[in-house]
């Protein structure tokens, strides 16, 4: 048999699994992963979703057959006007001499309690929200007390991040892609837009949009990359920025924008003078159009469109401020970070596979025996968990060497590489070792393939 020592309701790492160390400051997370364990640990919200209310099957209704409707933004962000240092806060960065393959205390605690709800919460509700290509409102409400965002924010904005803190948001993103991956995006894409404003926004950038991002009422926000069109190359935008008098015009379509109906700011790709470029487009501005784009995979994200027609934002929502190589070497750093992004995601969504299939031919009989006596069968799960591992060591390894502000284009290539390949054999595989059961609804094995081949083509959104 197949032997494992972790059940389906509740699994922890073991301390030696891959994982990347660093030393952040203890300020960092405590107060985070308190709010995470307080969140998991109550009771009513996850009753709520085990009877399942029907709001929660009627949610977004309108992605059955289509909406468009015009961006509408539920705040106003005010712009920033002086007082600022005129210089943009960084977080720093820890270069190690050595590779750590264990997560500290506070990573440990973080990345548990961030499993602990995924399994809890998320799970439970995955099945309807896949159902209605949406993400229940109530989970979107809540997931600001998660305090995933405040890691990325300086604490010049009253955030709890001193240092840069990859390595923490990859184990995030796998812990909670581990409960669903649909679900997981909308919730994290709040923090890749903390992320990148952090990394790479002016001071008046980081003063106008980063307070908002470290409060309870997180807005709903994305990075958008992908467009809709085949072979889709980032680094090759058909969405055009223009210069205008009072600034720039966009045009053209995005694509794989989470909760993209309810989403109040964007951070646009968009090719300037042949370079790519991101801008800040806050969701009412006029020329912006918002339709729905529910797909094979990831539906629970409530996937959407973004129309840009001739979307006219001011010189100051280019991320940095400044044109040519400076905004294509953010732009390409964005990319890569989100890249490792989708790798942790697609690393957390196939250890589920793993994490089911196991009990599952252990218990399968067939011909007096289980099928996991069959060397097929064995052969496929050590597979299996043999490209889990490398899926998530390479991811890592990239999240570390960019956390220390090392180069990390090849480790990003690699987990790309990985995800695409591997990534969907791992969700195809367990469909195949669920036999019949496994191209039924009955078990989410079906859906975690989906959401695989999702991670493959995926761009922007989850910036570590």
């Amino acid at each position: 048999m197949i032997m494992t020592s972790q059940t389906e309701s509740r699994h922890t790492e073991p301390r030696d699994t891959s994982a990347v160390g660093r030393n952040p400051h203890p300020r960092n997370f405590i107060g985070t992963a308190m709010r995470v364990l307080t969140t998991v640990t109550g009771s009513e919200f996850a009753e709520k979703y085990k009877i399942r209310e029907p709001i929660n099957r009627i949610a977004y209704q309108g992605t059955k057959t289509g909406f468009q409707t015009l961006g509408a933004a539920n705040r106003a962000f005010k712009a920033a006007q002086g007082g600022g240092s005129g210089q943009a806060k960084r977080l720093t960065t820890a270069p190690k001499d050595y590779f750590n393959l264990h997560p500290d205390d506070e990573q440990q605690m973080i990345s548990e309690t961030v499993r602990e709800f995924a399994v809890e919460i998320l799970r439970p509700a995955a099945y309807d929200a896949d159902h209605a290509a949406a993400t229940p409102e109530d989970i979107l409400k809540r997931s600001a007390e998660l305090g995933i965002t405040m890691i990325n924010v300086p604490e010049d904005f009253d955030g709890a991040a001193t240092e840069r803190g990859v390595v923490t948001n990859a184990l995030v993103a796998e812990a909670m892609a581990y409960g669903d991956m649909g679900l997981a995006l909308p919730l994290l894409a709040p923090s890749g837009v903390a992320t990148t404003l952090t990394n790479f926004g002016t001071d008046e950038q980081q003063r106008t949009y980063l307070p908002d991002f470290a409060g309870e009422d997180v807005p709903q926000s994305a990075v958008v990359i992908a467009e809709p069109k085949p072979l889709f190359d980032a680094f090759d935008l058909a969405t055009k920025a223009t210069r205008v008098p009072s600034g720039y015009r966009l045009n053209g379509v995005k694509s794989f924008v989470p909760a993209a109906g309810s989403s109040e700011l964007f951070i646009v790709g968009a090719q300037l003078d042949g370079r790519p470029a991101l801008f800040i487009v806050e969701s009412d501005t006029k020329g912006l159009i918002v339709e729905a784009d529910p797909g094979m995979g990831v539906r629970a994200a409530g996937m959407g469109r973004l129309l840009l027609q001739d979307v006219a934002v001011p010189s100051s929502a280019l991320l940095g401020g400044a044109e040519g190589d400076s905004a294509a070497a953010a732009y390409r750093d964005v990319v890569r970070l989100s890249r490792l992004g989708w790798s942790a995601l697609a690393a957390g969504t196939a250890k589920a596979v793993l994490d089911y299939v196991i009990p599952y031919v252990n218990e399968r009989e067939a011909f007096g025996e289980p099928i996991s006596n069959r060397q097929a069968v064995a052969f496929m799960v050590a597979t299996i968990a043999t490209e889990v591992d490398s899926i998530r060591l390479v991811t890592l390894r990239g999240a570390a060497r960019a956390e220390q502000g090392l180069s990390f284009a090849r480790e990003a290539a690699l987990a790309r590489k990985l995800t695409i390949d591997k990534g969907l054999q791992i969700g195809l595989d367990g469909v195949q070792l669920l036999g019949g059961h496994g191209f039924t609804k009955e078990h989410p094995v079906e859906r975690w393939y989906r959401d695989l081949r999702g991670a493959g083509i995926g761009e922007g959104i989850v910036v570590l």
